[in-house]
Formats: structure tokens, sequence, C-alpha cells
């Protein structure tokens, strides 16, 4: 397989599932449908290294295609948004706590105590955990704890995916429900333009501390150079500091957008969003490369049993917060699905449900402001910080 067939036939592949995904209006997630195919692929004809063969594994669909795409998750947050999603942190670390204290008490009996511990970090995030507790299984000799390990990071998306969908469609229904009859869920006054017969929100516009680009000078390169400077700092920062360098870059993405440096909705100004997403998933399941059938099989049962109990336990702690902090059981168990995933699928995830059902452009600014905020603080907290830490606890435990 040479270049272009490989980027082609990878090309292909997301589009199967980009399609099954509008045909079946979210229901069947697109990213689901997509990984399946990946794993097939994998299994069968596609050689190992055919995403570096399409030009799009490292570094362009690792580090590059997630620092821009992060940075751009910063210009189309505010600051306001961002201090309103305490209410999100507090029910997804809610569902961590339960994911884990379920597992603990009920896999441990069953399946024992290591494979618990070398599975139960994956599940709470992403591959840094699922890494850090491979290495770990492997250095104790648990060859089998140390399959679980990466077969949770490769599987537990199987799970989150539908569930997450189902969840935002039936937030994203109540919410254009409320926002059609003129009042959003915050009870603020929506302007219907029945003329147009669209529904809209009035915007404030903000005062920048630097003043925009003339429109003539903002080209795809002018935009891209910005971002990727506001990526370069929060990559130093990371180094400096410790603090994982993805935050920063969502922290200093918002800053720089607040005070206009960055351009609200950056990658789409910039015409390039459809393209770097595409980079970034495609090199996400590049992942999957690793995973034989064999070593699905061999941790299956102990891999299910987790995953099921934990997404229980989730449930029901986030779903208890939610009830408390106000926030509807629907997006409370979504924010804390994002565990399961993180970014960027939990942008698709989102973005693909809110297109699904809007029907106007306004609708779909509308829905996309009130859940896209939620996932992507919810997936920074539980894949980002939490799995992390969860991680470096475990393996203590192994």
């Amino acid at each position: 397989m040479n270049n272009i067939l490989a980027l082609l036939t990878i090309a292909v592949i997301y589009y199967i599932g980009e399609y099954v995904g509008t045909k079946t209006k979210a229901w069947i997630p697109s990213v689901f449908v997509t990984a399946i195919l990946f794993l097939v692929g994998y299994w069968t004809f596609f050689p190992k290294d055919i995403v570096d063969l399409a030009g799009l594994g490292a570094p362009l669909g690792g580090t590059l295609a997630v620092m821009l795409c992060i940075t751009h998750m910063g210009t189309i947050i505010s600051v306001k948004q961002l201090l309103e999603q305490w209410k999100v942190i507090v029910i997804t670390l809610a569902g961590l706590v339960g994911m884990v204290v379920f597992c603990w008490f009920i896999c441990v009996p069953a399946v024992g105590k290591s494979y618990v511990v070398a599975g139960l970090p994956p599940l709470t995030g992403g591959i840094v955990a699922a890494t850090i507790m491979n290495q770990a299984a492997l250095e104790k000799g648990l060859m089998t704890a140390a399959v679980l390990a990466i077969a949770m990071y490769v599987c537990q998306g199987f799970a989150g995916y539908p569930l997450t969908a189902i969840m935002l469609k039936k937030e994203g229904k109540q919410l254009l429900a409320q926002y059609r009859s003129g009042k959003d869920t915050m009870g603020s006054e929506v302007v219907i333009d029945e003329e147009a017969g669209n529904v809209q929100v009035e915007e404030v516009k903000k005062k920048k501390l630097i003043p925009a680009v003339p429109e003539k000078y903002s080209s795809t390169a002018f935009i891209l150079a910005k971002l990727t400077l506001v990526a370069f700092i929060a990559n130093r920062l990371g180094a400096l500091t410790g603090l994982n360098q993805a935050v920063w870059t969502l922290i200093l993405g918002i800053i720089f957008t607040e005070i206009g440096f960055l351009d609200t909705d950056s990658l789409n100004k910039a015409k390039s969003y459809g393209f770097l997403m595409f980079v970034l998933m495609v090199y996400v399941f590049s992942g999957l490369k690793d995973s034989t059938p064999e070593m699905l099989l061999e941790a299956l049962g102990p891999m299910v049993l987790i995953i099921v109990v934990g997404v229980i336990g989730m449930a029901i702690t986030s779903i208890i917060a939610g009830k408390i902090l106000g926030i509807s059981w629907n997006m409370a168990f979504a924010v804390s699905l994002t565990a399961l995933y993180g970014f960027p699928p939990n942008y698709i995830l989102t973005e693909e449900c809110v297109k699904a059902l809007a029907e106007t452009p306004k609708e779909h600014e509308y829905l996309m402001s009130k859940m896209l905020p939620m996932m992507i603080v919810g997936g920074f907290i539980t894949v980002t910080i939490t799995s992390v830490v969860v991680a470096g606890l475990f393996v203590n435990l192994l």
C-alpha cells in the first residue's frame, strides 16, 4: 500500500462513519462506526503503519493537531462560560468517585484486585493512564493485567459513544423545545424573528483589548500562526510548571480570545477545522493497531464487568450530583461519560448531535453554546487531569 492509497482508504472509512452518523441522526455515532471499521481493518488488510503512510501520523496527527484543536476550543468558550462550569467539575468528580467505589467493592471480589487496579485508571481517562498501568503491570509480571489496561483504553469508547449520543439527543431536544417557546433553560428572553422564522439570541458585542485585524489581512496562514504561537506558549508553560500542556492550551486559548489576539471560532474562520479534526481523529483511531482478537478475548470478561459496573456507579453518583446542582440528568451523565473517550470525541459527538437536531444556524449555535462548554470541560477534568492522578495512585496498589 502506497501513500495515496493509504489516505484514500482512511478517507473512505472515515466517510462511511460520518454517513452512518448523519443517516441515523447520530443515534449510531460516527466515531463508533469508524472505530469499528478501523479495528476490523487492522485485523484484516490494514498495514500497521497505514496512518503514517497517509502522512497523518506524528507529529501532525499527534502533538500539532491536538494543540491546535485544543487552542481552537478556547476560542469558542468564553471566560463567563468557563466560570459557569464549576458544576460540571463537581459532577464529573462525583461520577469518577462512583465509578471507583463501585468497581472496588463489586469487581475486586469477582475478578481479582490486579485486573481492577490495572483496568480502572484507563476507564477514568485516556491513553496516558493506560500506558502508566500497562508498564507498571508488565514490571510486576502481570501480563493479562497489562493487556487489560490497553484493551480497556481501546474498548471503553464503544460503551461511551452510544450512551453519550443518547444523552445528548435527549438534552438537545429539551433545550430546543424551551428555546423555541421563547425562553432558554436559564429563563433568558429569546428574540423571535417572525419574518425570517428563525429563533435568535441577542449578542452583546464586547470591546477587546487588541483590536481586530482587517478582514483582508486575516488569512488562513495568519490565523494558524496566532493559534500556533499560543500553543507554543502553552507548551513551554507545561514544561515549566508540570501541569499538562493541554490544560494550559485551553486556558490560554480562552484568555487570548478574550483580549482579542485570537479570532472567535479560529479554525473555522481559517477554513481548517474540518481537516485538522479529521487528522486528529484518524490519529486517535490509529491507537487500535496493537489490539488483536486474542488480546481482547483474553481480557474480555474482566473488562466488560469493570466497564458495566463502572458506568453504573458513574451514572448513579453523577446524576445525584446533577440533581443537587440543578443540572438535568441527561447532561450530568453525558459530561461524566467523557471519561470514556475525552477529546476530540466529546466535541465530535456534541457537534453531530446538534447537527441532527438544529433546523437553523441560530439553533445550531444555541445548542452548541449550551452543551459544548460542559462537554469540553468534562473531558479535560476526567481525561487530562483526574485519570493521571488516579493512575499515579493505583500504580502503588499493583
